[in-house]
C-alpha cells in the first residue's frame, strides 16, 4: 500500500485501518492526531477508518515536557 504520510510518499505492508498504521509506526494512539484526506479522524474511529492506496495521511505526535 502506498500512502502519502506527512507529505512524503511511503510504501507500507497491507494496512486496513488508521489504527493499523498508528501501531505499525509504533505510536501511542493517545498522543497523536490523525487527518486522512483532509478530514480529522476522531480517535474513537481509528479502528473503523479504512485506508486506501494513495490516501493522504497527516499525523501529529504530541510530546510533553517541562
Amino acid at each position: 500500500m502506498n500512502l502519502i504520510l506527512n507529505g512524503e510518499e511511503r510504501r507500507f505492508p497491507d494496512l486496513a485501518t488508521i489504527a493499523d498504521l498508528v501501531a505499525h509506526l509504533e505510536l501511542d494512539s493517545r498522543k497523536v492526531a490523525v487527518e486522512r484526506n483532509l478530514e480529522i479522524v476522531p480517535r474513537s474511529a481509528y479502528q473503523t477508518t479504512a485506508l486506501a492506496d494513495h490516501d493522504q495521511v497527516e499525523i501529529v505526535h504530541f510530546i510533553g515536557g517541562g
